[in-house]
């Protein structure tokens, strides 16, 4: 175990750099971070990480084609000319935008989420809050209906939740490349990896995952076992282990 901590370490550090995100080596927090200036930077980051599924360049093409300086103004949310993204049609990615600046005129989404994960210090609660706001406030089509996702209490045969892990991960962690601005009010240490293909793939050949099912438990058996090198902040890796299966590294 030491030779692996010393191995995702050396990756960490590698790869703990501004350099990593960029239109070349693409994430959508490349898109994100256009908009660290924005008083709406927590809504403009949930709307860029529930787009984040599919192919990493399509994903970061999509949103930097997306003005999201529209967020906190209904009438031009309700007059921009929305993309398609896979299974989401113009309207439904102008309706997710309806929704947040709803959320928005009723105190953010960060309120929504701390208030149920104040409750148990646990983020599934925070996620499954957020989640249920979204889903209240939207007639949902097929489209919306896979890009918000359910809500998932039970961490057996369930959604690994990697879009709302991900967008957390992003606002609570502070580095080179997360943006740590909900960092002040949520625990690192709570946080669970954004189980992806790639990290799913990767921690299999690590033997960070003995787990054959592409869950929620897998997720947290992958952070729990993280948590042996850093119990403070174990999905600190998880951007390493996504480049190092994204670059078929192994």
């Amino acid at each position: 175990m030491n030779d692996l901590k010393q191995r995702l370490d050396k990756e960490y550090e590698a790869r703990n750099t501004v350099f990593e995100l960029s239109e070349d080596k693409p994430d959508p927090l490349f898109a994100v971070k256009k908009y660290l200036d924005s008083k709406y930077i927590s809504e403009i980051a949930l709307i860029c990480a529930l787009l984040s599924y599919g192919n990493a360049k399509q994903i970061l093409k999509t949103l930097l084609s997306i003005d999201f300086n529209v967020i906190d103004n209904r009438e031009a949310i309700l007059n921009t000319s929305f993309p398609l993204y896979r299974f989401q049609t113009r309207d439904d990615i102008k309706n997710i935008f309806l929704c947040m600046h709803d959320i928005i005129e009723n105190g953010g989404i960060k309120n929504i989420f701390l208030d149920s994960y104040n409750k148990e210090n646990n983020v599934l609660f925070g996620i499954n809050a957020m989640i249920e706001s979204l889903r209240n406030r939207v007639e949902l089509t097929n489209g919306l209906d896979f890009l918000i996702g359910r809500k998932s209490i039970k961490s057996s045969a369930s959604s690994p939740l990697k879009r709302w892990n991900m967008f957390l991960r992003w606002l609570v962690r502070k580095d080179n490349i997360d943006i740590g601005i909900w960092g002040d009010r949520v625990s690192t240490k709570h946080l669970i990896l954004p189980l992806d293909t790639h990290t799913f793939k990767v921690s299999k050949k690590l033997g960070l995952l003995n787990r054959k099912s592409y869950d929620l438990q897998s997720a947290l058996e992958i952070t729990d076992n993280l948590a042996k090198f850093d119990k403070d902040d174990p999905i600190k890796y998880d951007f390493a282990l996504y480049r190092i299966g994204q670059e078929k590294i192994i």
